[in-house]
């Protein structure tokens, strides 16, 4: 063993803000604060009140400071994180629930507020989306301050740190991220986190270098060490050698000038080298991602989830309140394309009494998506005719979620051809030929992808779920992650079954999951034969100058070639040799 094996510990976790950060940690261990909990006698109850009041004015008003002080260093998109958190401390039927419980259980305002938002966060992490479980972090995140403004305690210390530093710790809430002193903070690392979280989100836009999932590094670290962390590749180096500080000055030189060559691209083309143009567009979760839509040159939006517009508020959204979104939306983006998912989430995740729901074993594979909203055809409805009014903007597509046969997807167009006759009759502006697709998630819909192209306009792919569903895997169980394979033979055989049976019937087919973009599967995806890729905005670059490399014929017989290999790695090797040769800087 070499002396510089012997002297580097290294650790891999997921790179999610990339670049490089050299010098010494900050360790934070988990702050969990304790909640006494103590009876109250009745009379104590309006005191009580009075404090959880006083508690959410705090709150409020620390947010507000947090989010004015995010949207004047770095931009308002990433300030409207905190709308979320506004949300918690402003929920009637949060509060309510805490003052309910407060009567009848006779118990200290911190111990009953901390029993029902803790009830809250834990709904969310049941919804089968790693976006939307990491908002769970959000009711997590208020919950804390809450808790800490009734205790009286002052801001977490190391939230002031004057001296440059490396920080660990085992999570870090938006909050944390929002206050802690951003000039001194060189790099983050936790044990927690994905590419979803909000750690990862305000690291990115901070460009701060950072790596999650890192299990347990908190307690293999003390504050001090030397470290160097790579957050592109998730490497974090204790003690680094010399040679791998030089190695990675040079590396680091190289990421720069890929960066600034990535730039160039946003108004060229993602047209591969034969000349077949790709479309390449981005997914949306909020009205301001548009921004970053047009910042990095992506075609319009091929996956817009409509979810947020149904979390965390005490009524659902009205007809007129989405149709003026979508077409906000929509008028941001003209001449590109809209794609609009309609609501993809279940009944529980509704503003309480909107709909009777019963607890499921499995959410998952349970009563969500177009299986929820064919049995409550007037909230379907609702969303269906403001997307209708939308779509006289000439450029909207509304594809439906989580089909799994040709029945479901016949009851969603005949619903959506009711919505069409009701805003006719009335004389309402629509565009009648709006294109109609689904979403190809679920394995029996790929295995019948030739009886379902008959019905609509287009297939988008949703890759995240169809490898989920295909091989048995949780995608954010840490235990099983490993499993989740997208180059898996199974997964192939129905990506190209999907492709094949869109063409045979003369319509398009895109990718709208993960693989989309990753630039190390997109000379597979081409070879598919996949009209359109939409990824997350900041990943378009990368894409376009993925497309832009390749050549379709090379792409097809690569896809020739693996369709005979038997396992994921031998197939993920294949795609990286070819890969590697047309934009190898790309890779890391």
């Amino acid at each position: 063993m070499s002396d510089k094996a012997r002297e580097e510990i290294r650790f891999e976790g997921a790179g999610v803000s990339p670049g490089t950060a050299h010098g010494k940690v900050h360790v934070v261990r988990d702050d969990l604060d304790d909640v006494a909990r103590y009876r109250i006698a009745p009379s104590q109850i309006p005191d009580e009140i009075g404090r959880f009041e006083a508690a959410l004015i705090q709150t409020r008003m620390q947010i507000l400071e947090m989010q004015q002080r995010i949207a004047e260093s770095i931009g308002t998109k990433d300030a409207a994180i905190f709308d979320a958190h506004l949300l918690v401390v402003e929920d009637r039927t949060l509060i309510d629930e805490v003052l309910r419980k407060l009567e009848t259980d006779l118990c200290n305002v911190e111990w009953v507020f901390q029993e029902v938002a803790t009830h809250y966060a834990e709904t969310l992490t049941k919804i089968d989306d790693p976006y939307l479980r990491e908002r769970a972090l959000d009711i997590q995140d208020v919950t804390k301050r809450v808790i800490r403004n009734l205790q009286g305690k002052a801001p977490k210390t190391f939230l002031g740190l004057s001296e440059p530093h490396i920080l660990i710790a085992h999570n870090l809430t938006p909050s944390d991220t929002a206050s802690m002193n951003r000039e001194r903070v060189l790099g983050i690392a936790t044990d927690l986190g994905s590419r979803t979280s909000h750690t990862a989100i305000m690291a990115r836009s901070l460009n701060i270098p950072a790596i999650v999932g890192l299990h347990d590094i908190t307690a293999k670290l003390e504050t001090g060490q030397n470290v160097l962390l790579d957050g592109t590749d998730g490497l974090l180096i204790v003690d680094p050698a010399p040679e791998t500080l030089a190695q990675y000055a040079k590396i680091e030189s190289r990421r720069a000038r890929v960066v600034a060559q990535l730039r160039e691209l946003r108004e060229t083309r993602s047209t591969t080298r034969d000349g077949r143009h790709i479309v390449l567009s981005a997914n949306i979760e909020l009205p301001e991602d548009v921004d970053a839509v047009k910042a990095n040159g992506a075609e319009g939006i091929g996956l817009y989830r409509t979810e947020f517009l149904y979390l965390n508020r005490n009524t659902l959204p009205t007809e007129d309140e989405q149709y003026e979104i979508y077409r906000t939306v929509a008028a941001r983006v003209r001449p590109d394309p809209l794609i609009i998912r309609t609501f993809d989430l279940g009944g529980d995740k509704l503003a309480p009494g909107t709909v009777d729901i019963t607890d499921e074993l499995n959410p998952f594979l349970g009563w969500r998506a177009i299986r929820f909203c064919l049995e409550n055809i007037d909230i379907f409805k609702t969303q269906l005719r403001a997307i209708l009014r939308a779509s006289a903007a000439g450029n909207v597509k509304i594809m439906f979620p989580m089909i799994s046969g040709s029945d479901e997807l016949r009851r969603a167009i005949a619903v959506l051809a009711e919505c069409k006759e009701e805003l006719l009759s009335l004389k309402i502006h629509i565009d009648e030929k709006i294109e109609v697709g689904a979403m190809i998630e679920i394995p029996a819909a790929a295995l019948s992808a030739n009886v379902l192209a008959r019905q609509v306009d287009f297939f988008s792919i949703g890759t995240n779920d169809l490898i989920q569903y295909t091989l048995a895997v949780d995608r954010v169980n840490e235990r099983i992650a490993h499993l989740y394979e997208p180059t898996h033979p199974a997964v192939l055989g129905l990506l190209k079954m999907v492709a094949d049976a869109a063409h045979a019937n003369n319509i398009w087919v895109g990718v709208c999951g993960e693989m989309a973009g990753d630039v190390a599967l997109i000379p597979l995806l081409l070879g598919f034969g996949v009209d359109e890729l939409s990824a997350s905005a900041t990943l378009v670059p990368r894409v376009k100058r993925a497309v832009q490399s390749l050549a379709i014929p090379e792409c097809q017989e690569l896809v020739e070639e693996v369709l005979k290999l038997n396992t994921p790695s031998e197939v993920l090797a294949r795609c990286l040799e070819l890969a590697d040769k047309r934009y190898g800087d790309l890779l890391g």
